[in-house]
């Protein structure tokens, strides 16, 4: 760590709404792109934060490609690593993990432009909330989907050490605390997860639940909004200084926690168990898993895969559990 004082962020683009996820001392470069490209092309790129850390694999030699949320990529992962192991003849599995609403772009235009590279993607299998194949048959691309995993529900994640001394949902309310969470626009369905479990728990402590909701809209400023994937903005808001605290999945939290274990600890919503599995008032979430068309060659096995015993196993260790459980 060197003695020199931290930069300031750059200053937030609006005052009248929450800040937005930045990161300072980081060019903003044109595009360089050899093709011509339609205004509605899907785009992912952010330099802050994810330089393609969620594209997993090679899309030329692998025999099936996954599209999936983001949020509990870190089970994926090794579920499919899992699977590449057992059918090595398969060239492997190429997957990204992104939100939703990028997903359903992917399926109708066929490709994501990464910054300046142009990615065609056909999946054989698609993991997302429900909600996400509702979209897809509203749009005339149905998909058969069955219940595959679900969180645990939500808790905070401070810096190591906790500075602020925040000690349950009551530290979110004063004004010396700066709280992020996901994007209400590019993450709806997250956002919308952690907004109903911090009002229900607000109007179960008796605090203000209408302060709590003008706040996460960013009435005060006292809130950090992501661009569009929280899983990777979130713990680096934390450890660049430009939040104090993050509401956060459990099973988030609990990868930071472990791969960052100097920088990060969790905090309970209510202050008690900070495996928040049995509070009503905590939210969760539930992702479906479905395979696209016959699926090819891999898709079959590969969705057989995902809801065998042993990748129930993988998801139990890192912190969620399937729907029924």
């Amino acid at each position: 760590m060197n003695d020199q004082p931290r930069k300031k962020p750059p200053a937030p683009a609006s005052t009248d709404s929450a800040r937005t996820f930045m990161t300072a001392d980081r060019l903003s470069w044109p595009p360089e792109i050899p093709w011509p490209t339609a205004p509605d092309d899907a785009l992912w790129f952010h330099p802050g934060s994810n330089i393609a850390l969620d594209f997993h694999g090679d899309p030329v030699q692998a025999g099936v490609t996954v599209l999936s949320d983001g949020n509990h990529h870190m089970a994926l992962g090794q579920a499919l690593q899992e699977f590449t192991g057992a059918h090595p003849d398969s060239g492997g599995v190429f997957y990204a993990t992104l939100p939703p609403p990028l997903l359903l772009q992917i399926l109708q235009h066929g490709a994501l432009r990464l910054a300046n590279l142009r990615l065609p993607l056909t999946p054989q299998l698609l993991i997302s909330p429900p909600e996400f194949f509702d979209q897809l048959a509203r749009s005339g691309r149905p998909v058969s989907h069955a219940p595959f995993m679900r969180s645990r529900g939500n808790v905070l994640l401070v810096r190591k050490g906790n500075p602020k001394l925040v000690h349950d949902i009551g530290a979110l309310c004063r004004d010396d605390v700066r709280l992020f969470i996901s994007n209400p626009h590019t993450e709806a369905a997250s956002h919308a997860v952690y907004r109903d479990t911090l009002l229900q728990l607000c109007r179960i402590r008796k605090l203000d639940a209408a302060a709590m909701a003008a706040r996460l809209l960013g009435t005060d400023g006292q809130v950090l909004h992501g661009q569009t994937i929280h899983h990777r903005e979130a713990p680096q808001a934390i450890a660049s200084g430009q939040a104090d605290v993050a509401i956060l999945y459990y099973h988030l939290a609990l990868r930071y926690t472990r791969i960052f274990p100097k920088f990060f600890e969790i905090v309970a919503l209510d202050g008690r168990n900070p495996q928040p599995d049995s509070s009503p008032w905590n939210v969760t979430s539930r992702f479906h898993a479905g395979m696209v068309g016959d699926g090819g060659r891999w898709g079959r096995l590969l969705l057989d895969h995902m809801m065998s015993s042993r990748v129930t196993e993988i998801y139990h260790g890192h912190g969620l559990l399937r729907p029924d459980e």
